[in-house]
């Protein structure tokens, strides 16, 4: 185990362990809660996060989130009251070829930091779950529809989500769900973005493309049952998702209810439609070849994002355009090798 320190800001409201916060999204969160006053702990193996995406005024501990005791002695160490749970396998094609490391990561590995969150008595415990937990469907997915997770990310993060309320209800410990649909953008301060090798998400593929650091981009299947044919999904920006995160922690903290909420805008766009997006706002055509369905991909699948929005939370970055040149001047960042 690898330790390192870093001079924290002022005492705060809370103090967050968040798992995977060297990632996109769990970095991100990283943040949005260091923006509300909260101190954070990251808690991160580094095997897709990247050191300089945790923020100075953060701790960050290179470790397991399986490892029990480490969970706890951090817990205990840091005097941490919630837990931010992040860390993840998260490509879906990837998870029909190794499903057993899907379950051991999603699932397993989520079972023992429960184990140690119920053992330590934290208060708040958000997850990051995913609209993969759901069938494609013609009409707005909403948090009381079956779910029919259709792979084994799908499923592993379903039964994380299943541990996490039963041991909710047995230990007093209060959560919430979060159930992303497809994330996308970056930090508008320019602090962070995503940064991930051979990354597989369309906005970024189709920015790397335009930028030439690819040949050509591939689709996955133009026959879906869809007005153009293309896969339908609903992109929400990462930093919206990062407040949802904050919101989330906030009224937990405050004795609200544990909840589960969909993280999406309501509004879909085909493949080809953010292509054409991606291209208007890099000023680039790029070449785009046409490859059969990957396994598990559904062919529509967007959000009803009434529950979140009731609770509060307010997008500010919930245009398509937006998304993408966030995303895109993120990419000339990293282009220009200073990350």
């Amino acid at each position: 185990m690898e330790v390192r320190t870093r001079s924290l800001n002022p005492p705060s409201r809370l103090t967050c362990l968040v798992t995977g916060g060297a990632g996109y999204i769990g970095g991100h969160t990283v943040l949005a809660l260091l923006d509300a006053g909260h101190q954070v702990v990251v808690l991160d193996d580094l095997s897709t996060g990247f050191r300089w995406s945790v923020p100075n005024n953060a701790k960050l501990i290179v470790g397991d989130v399986g490892d029990f005791d480490l969970v706890c002695r951090v817990i205990r160490t840091e005097k941490i009251t919630s837990i931010l749970h992040f860390a993840a396998k998260t490509v879906v094609s990837d998870s029909f070829r190794d499903p057993l490391g899907y379950y051991l990561t999603n699932a397993v590995k989520t079972q023992t930091l429960l184990a140690a969150a119920a053992s330590e008595t934290i208060s708040n415990f958000i997850f990051s779950s995913t609209a993969a937990v759901y069938k494609s469907s013609e009409s707005l997915v909403s948090e009381t529809q079956n779910v029919q997770p259709q792979s084994p990310y799908g499923r592993s993060k379903y039964m994380a989500e299943c541990m996490i309320k039963d041991v909710g209800a047995a230990h007093n410990m209060r959560y919430a769900i979060l159930r992303y649909f497809n994330v996308a953008g970056a930090d508008p301060k320019g602090r962070n973005g995503q940064s991930t090798k051979n990354a597989t998400h369309l906005i970024k593929v189709a920015i790397e493309t335009a930028l030439g650091k690819r040949a050509c981009m591939e689709i996955f299947g133009n026959d879906y049952p869809t007005v153009d044919g293309f896969a339908v999904r609903d992109y929400i920006h990462v930093a919206d998702l990062a407040n949802a995160h904050v919101l989330a922690l906030n009224r937990l903290q405050e004795g609200s209810e544990s909840l589960t909420v969909n993280c999406g805008y309501g509004r879909g766009y085909s493949v080809r439609e953010v292509v054409d997006v991606v291209k208007a706002v890099t000023g680039h055509d790029f070449e785009i070849r046409l490859a059969p369905r990957r396994t598990g991909d559904l062919a529509s699948v967007v959000a009803n994002s009434e529950q979140l929005r009731s609770v509060g939370w307010i997008p500010h970055y919930d245009e398509l355009p937006t998304i993408v040149r966030h995303a895109y001047q993120w990419e000339l960042e990293l282009a220009s090798e200073r990350r």
